[in-house]
């Protein structure tokens, strides 16, 4: 439950924003009843919104925002678990862009004063154009929610002490002040930035998983039936096998004459089941040059699954045409750029395609990463207890000698 300060309830607003714009706003009392779930929205069911929370001074200029997520489940009520304090850390917020009434307090994903609820924040964009903090403060100004702006004090009214002289350091000061104004806004906006790209490199590799496995499974799916059906194949191969030896023992016997001493309908009999034997014989052939048939298409599809190139605009594409790089990052090796016909060999098997950038094999590499994670003696006394003394850490594979670059001074050799 929400329960708002006097200050808030008057000088506290919620923008919900929506692809770069403010699509809903309300005050602070308002946004407090839907997460008492008094009330839904359903336009929002089953959605993230990213909303801001807008303190306002008295003049109703800008002096904190906290930039957060909050779910909204089928019925379009807010999350009943959301207890994100936010209102405190609107008290707590770095300083920020000067909105009009001087720098204000910042909270977002990538300046938060607690980092246990950075990730239920988010971070605004500062790009020219779709810059939030200029929606932000053009909403404020167009003050749709009829805040009351308090009665300013007239110039005329205040005693003004006057000097033969105004002090010399007063540009200077202001000069300062906005210089040190700039780099904040545009520390925020490299940290910022970098939240993004974290976020996106994240997404890629998601969305790239994601079409591996689904190729994998495609794959997978078909040789499967191509086993099943060159079982059912060699099945068929040994079972006309074994008939077109009964057609021909029976042609044999026939040719031979050995039927001659049977009477008429014994030799009707036998014609009748040559002629079967054989009709059976020409239908399962028949049979199995459709199986050979469709074994050959499915074998070609799989071939074409695995050699196919893949589709336009999507991410595999552009790791294809390295606009996009897929980057691994492994000890002794550092970061790597993976070419795009490596990127199945590194998801198969990751350690043995760094244990081979390092010009080790696996276990080599595998002996040298436990190692340089924990560089203690691993000699191991009569009793199989480890002596694990603490030894100097060799940083690169290549330079590791199992049973001397792991054993302490004792231990050595």
């Amino acid at each position: 439950m929400v329960i708002a300060s006097e200050a808030a309830e008057g000088y506290s607003a919620v923008l919900f924003i929506e692809e770069g714009q403010v699509a809903r706003q309300m005050r602070w009392s308002e946004f407090g009843a839907f997460l008492d779930g008094y009330v839904g929205l359903s336009d929002l069911a089953e959605t993230d919104v990213r909303a801001v929370l807008v303190n306002l001074n008295t003049d109703l200029t800008v002096s904190a925002l906290v930039f957060f997520r909050i779910w909204f489940d089928e019925e379009g009520r807010a999350d009943s678990s959301w207890s994100l304090p936010i209102e405190a850390l609107a008290e707590k917020g770095a300083k920020g862009p000067n909105l009009g009434g001087g720098p204000i307090r910042l909270v977002c994903r990538s300046q938060c004063p607690d980092p246990a609820f950075a990730d239920e924040l988010w971070d605004p964009d500062m790009t020219p154009g779709s810059n939030h903090f200029q929606v932000i403060r053009k909403a404020v100004d167009a003050n749709a929610l009829r805040f009351r702006k308090a009665e300013t004090v007239s110039d005329d009214d205040i005693p003004v002490l006057t000097a033969t002289e105004e002090p010399s350091g007063n540009s200077g000061d202001s000069d300062r002040s906005r210089i040190a104004q700039l780099l904040r806004e545009q520390r925020l906006r490299i940290k910022t930035l970098q939240s993004v790209h974290r976020d996106s490199v994240a997404d890629l590799n998601r969305e790239h998983r994601l079409e591996l496995q689904g190729l994998r499974a495609d794959i997978a799916q078909i040789e499967q039936q191509c086993e099943r059906l060159k079982v059912a194949n060699e099945q068929l191969k040994r079972m006309l096998s074994q008939r077109n030896e009964q057609y021909l023992a029976m042609q044999e016997e026939i040719a031979s004459g050995d039927f001659a001493d049977q009477d008429n309908g014994e030799g009707a009999r036998v014609s009748a089941e040559t002629v079967l034997l054989q009709e059976q014989l020409e239908r399962k052939q028949r049979e199995l040059e459709l199986r050979g048939d469709k074994l050959v298409v499915l074998e070609r599809e799989n071939h074409e699954l695995r050699h196919r190139q893949p589709p336009e605009e999507s991410l595999l594409e552009e790791l294809r045409k390295q606009t996009v790089f897929l980057v691994a990052y492994h000890p002794g090796v550092g970061h790597i750029n993976l070419p795009y016909d490596d990127i199945e060999t590194y998801f198969n098997h990751p350690l043995a395609y760094a244990a081979e950038r390092c010009g080790l094999n696996e276990p080599a590499y595998k002996e040298w990463l436990a190692h340089y994670e924990h560089p203690v003696c691993t000699h191991t006394d009569a009793s199989g207890n480890p002596c694990n003394e603490p030894i100097m850490r060799v940083t690169q594979p290549a330079e590791f000698e199992s049973g001397v670059s792991d054993r302490c001074e004792e231990h050595a050799g």
